[in-house]
């Protein structure tokens, strides 16, 4: 996690990821990386901060996801273990495991259709 300055601008602190079926989706996380919600109707969830107050993230029924957006890295301290759990709970892998300078990582795509990496560095 990066340490964020009090009051310092245009740094990322929330991603929204489409969830035309919420709680498949919600499924998904909860089951790959033990991720928790806070729920806002049928439409919407914050992913909540692991650490911390507040959410890191929502899932929003209302969007659809589109293929070759921005592209979302979670970082993993066993990424052998996360491949795992993203298969199981349903991810399908669309790129990887592979090496990078720094690490190892991989792509796959969750039950929505959104695309995410997972990565370790070494």
């Amino acid at each position: 996690m990066i340490a964020r300055m009090p009051g310092t601008p245009h740094l990322f602190n929330y991603v929204e990821l489409g969830a035309p079926d919420l709680e498949v989706t919600k499924a998904f996380y909860a089951a790959a990386f033990g991720w928790s919600f806070n729920d806002y109707g049928p439409a919407y969830a914050g992913i909540r901060n692991p650490v911390g107050e507040g959410e890191l993230g929502g899932l929003n029924a209302s969007s659809t996801p589109r293929p070759g957006g921005v592209l979302v890295l979670i970082e993993s301290p066993d990424l052998d273990a996360t491949l795992a759990s993203v298969r199981a709970a349903g991810g399908t892998v669309t790129n990887g495991p592979y090496a990078y300078p720094g690490g190892r990582r991989f792509h796959f795509r969750d039950p929505a259709g959104n695309e995410l990496g997972v990565y370790a560095s070494s």
